[in-house]
C-alpha cells in the first residue's frame, strides 16, 4: 500500500508514518516546515492547489491521510482567513487530488466541532462549533464529503504522545515536564475530553485504511476525564507529585476563543468496527511509559 500523509512532521502524522513504514508500506511524508523523520519527505503547502495536484498525481498513492491543519485554537480565532485557507481550502485541494487519482481519503477532524453542552458525542450528533477552529474543521469535513468519492472522516480529542512534534509539546508532556521539575501547574477541573494517544490513533487509522472503511468515525481514547483528572492520572502513573497540580476553572482562562466544556466522544462505533480498539486512559498511559523508556 502506498500512503501519502500530510502534516507528517506533526504529532499524529509522524506517528502514522512511523508505524506505516514499520508495516512495510511506501510512505510519502508531506510537510511544510518540520521535516519528517521517516518515509519519502515531500515539501507541500496544502493551500497550493497546483502543487498538491502535481505531487499526488506523480506519487499515485492508494490512500491519502490528511493530518495537516492549523490547530492553534486562539490563532484560528484571530486569523480567520488563514484558518479558512489551511483548514478548508487545503482540505478541498487534497480531496480534489484524491478524487482525480482514485485515492482513498482519510480526513482528521476534531471534537471541537461540538459545542460541549452534552458530552460523549456520537457520530449521529449534530456539530455546533463555538470557536472558529472548530468551525473551520467542520467546513473541512463538508468539503471532503462534497468532493471525495471515497472518504473516511476521523474525529479525535486531545492527542498526546511521547515526543514533541512540529516544534511544540503536547498536554501530557507539558504536565510531565513541569512535575519532573517540581513546578506547580494549573489544570482545568471543568473541561472534559477523551485523551487520545497518537500511537493508538495511528494504529486505528491504519486498520481502517487497510479495510477501506468509509464514513464518519470517532477514534478517540475511550475514557472521558477532566483535564485535571488526566493530569493527576499522569502524575500517578509516572510517580510524580500530584500535589503540584492546582485546580483551575475555565472562567479563569484568558483565551481568545471559547472552548467547549465537554467535547468527549462516544467511541462505540470504533469499538465495534475496528480490530485495533480505542484504549482507556490507563492503558494509553502504560503504553506512553513504555515509549518513554520506563518500565511498568
Amino acid at each position: 500500500m502506498k500512503l501519502f500523509i500530510t502534516g507528517a512532521g506533526g504529532l499524529l502524522g509522524s506517528r502514522v508514518a512511523e508505524i506505516a513504514v514499520e508495516k512495510g508500506y511506501t510512505v510519502y511524508s508531506a510537510y511544510l516546515t518540520h521535516l519528517p523523520s521517516v518515509g519519502h519527505p515531500i515539501r507541500v503547502d496544502v493551500t497550493d492547489k497546483e502543487r498538491v495536484s502535481k505531487v499526488i498525481g506523480s506519487t499515485k498513492p492508494d490512500v491519502i491521510i490528511h493530518c495537516a491543519a492549523l490547530t492553534n485554537v486562539d490563532l484560528c480565532e484571530m486569523e480567520r482567513e488563514l484558518a479558512l485557507r489551511v483548514n478548508v481550502e487545503g482540505a478541498k485541494n487534497i480531496a480534489e487530488a484524491a478524487k482525480e487519482n482514485n485515492a482513498h481519503l482519510v480526513y482528521i477532524s476534531t471534537d471541537y466541532v461540538f459545542d460541549g453542552e452534552k458530552g460523549l458525542y456520537s457520530e449521529k450528533d449534530d456539530p455546533n462549533p463555538i470557536n472558529f477552529y472548530g468551525y473551520s474543521k467542520l467546513l473541512g469535513e463538508k468539503a471532503v464529503m462534497e468532493t471525495s468519492k471515497e472518504f473516511l472522516i476521523v474525529r479525535a480529542s486531545v492527542i498526546f504522545g511521547a515526543k514533541p512534534a512540529a516544534g511544540k509539546t503536547n498536554f501530557a508532556l507539558w504536565v510531565l515536564e513541569n512535575l519532573k521539575a517540581n513546578r506547580e501547574i494549573k489544570v482545568l477541573i471543568d473541561q472534559y475530553v477523551s485523551p487520545t494517544l497518537n500511537t493508538n490513533l495511528a494504529e486505528m487509522i491504519l486498520d481502517a485504511c487497510e479495510r477501506r472503511l468509509t464514513g464518519l468515525y470517532h477514534m478517540a481514547g475511550r475514557s472521558r476525564v477532566s483535564r485535571y483528572e488526566f493530569a493527576v492520572k499522569l502524575a500517578r502513573v509516572f510517580d510524580l507529585d500530584e500535589d503540584l497540580i492546582r485546580k483551575a476553572c475555565m472562567h479563569e482562562m484568558r483565551w481568545k476563543a471559547r472552548r467547549p466544556r465537554d467535547s468527549s466522544l462516544d467511541v462505540s462505533r470504533a469499538m465495534r468496527s475496528l480490530r485495533v480498539k480505542p484504549l482507556s486512559l490507563s492503558e494509553a498511559l502504560n503504553v506512553l511509559r513504555e515509549e518513554l523508556g520506563l518500565s511498568k
